[in-house]
């Protein structure tokens, strides 16, 4: 099993499960790697704790450098509070630490995994392949299954801490995980793997060709109503969608969407409407401003 990465000075996010610690064997085999191993623990589990202890362990063997973070997100936490946080902390210890970029351990499965579930919640283009689409996080298992990562893992005799959550099928993901991805065959990941590909080279022109048309409608997060309502509703829903990512709103549904572009189009001056995520949407007679 091997993986690419050029020479240089990275963040790896570690959490203890068997795809980063198998990662984290994998880097650190590599010449000219600089690793700083980064564990968050969320505060959504009460024995979470032993996860940060079990890591830090691990990483004096193989003799890296080490950061943690933690905070108290409790047990009714969403998934994209999580990440949130998480995320921010990754950054800070990339600042920190002046590293080049973050790794984390998505691999092949975590992808078929999101596309499948963001297509379900029809959050569009973008959602099926998410994953792949931040370019200032480098995630090199990619090209690999769940099936080779714990194949390797086996072989090389790598500990690792299990999630007890990952069983509860309660949890979309793990719904999918447990019941869904098993059955897929190897030409079935590929198909959804390529089609994913295209879906992102479509993807790209669309938003070269929506930033065109944003710089028109918007004046910073100020957007012209009249301007907004002379587009196609299709057309006014990628905006948003584009905007919304732009100020760090994630996971945010298509109804979510429909709603704040007809309220920008039909709602009185004055009005103030939530979006998601402490964002707002005012409203004046000629203008709807984003804000939190």
């Amino acid at each position: 099993m091997r993986i690419e990465v050029k020479p240089g000075n990275y963040i790896l996010a570690v959490s203890g499960g068997v795809d980063s610690m198998v990662l984290l064997d994998l880097l650190s085999n590599l010449p000219g790697i600089e690793i700083v191993v980064a564990h968050f623990d969320h505060g959504i589990r009460p024995e979470s704790s032993k996860d940060e202890r079990f890591v830090r362990r691990a990483v004096t063997k193989y003799g890296l450098a080490y950061e943690s973070g933690s905070l108290g997100l409790g047990a009714r936490a969403s998934e994209a509070a999580a990440r949130g946080a998480r995320y921010d902390f990754l950054a800070s210890v990339k600042a920190k630490h002046q590293a080049d970029y973050i790794i984390t351990a998505h691999h092949q499965d975590d992808l078929i995994e999101t596309a499948l579930i963001n297509l379900l919640r029809g959050t569009g283009r973008r959602g099926l392949y998410a994953i792949s689409a931040n370019p200032k996080v480098l995630r090199p298992l990619l090209g690999h299954s769940k099936k080779q990562i714990l194949r390797y893992a086996k072989q090389h005799n790598i500990e690792w801490a299990e999630d007890p959550t990952n069983s509860q099928e309660d949890y979309l993901r793990n719904y999918l995980r447990i019941n869904i991805m098993p059955k897929l065959t190897a030409s079935q990941r590929g198909q959804i793997i390529s089609n994913s590909d295209k879906v992102a080279k479509i993807d790209g022109l669309i938003q070269h060709g929506l930033t065109d048309i944003e710089s028109m409608i918007f004046s910073g997060n100020e957007l012209d109503r009249s301007l907004f309502a002379a587009l196609p509703t299709e057309i006014g829903n990628e905006l948003l969608l584009k905007r919304f990512r732009s100020l760090d709103v994630l996971d945010i549904d298509k109804r979510t969407i429909t709603r704040i572009n007809a309220n920008i189009r039909t709602g009185r001056q004055s009005q103030e409407y939530p979006v998601k995520d402490g964002l707002k949407l005012k409203l004046t007679d000629k203008a709807a401003l984003f804000t939190r």
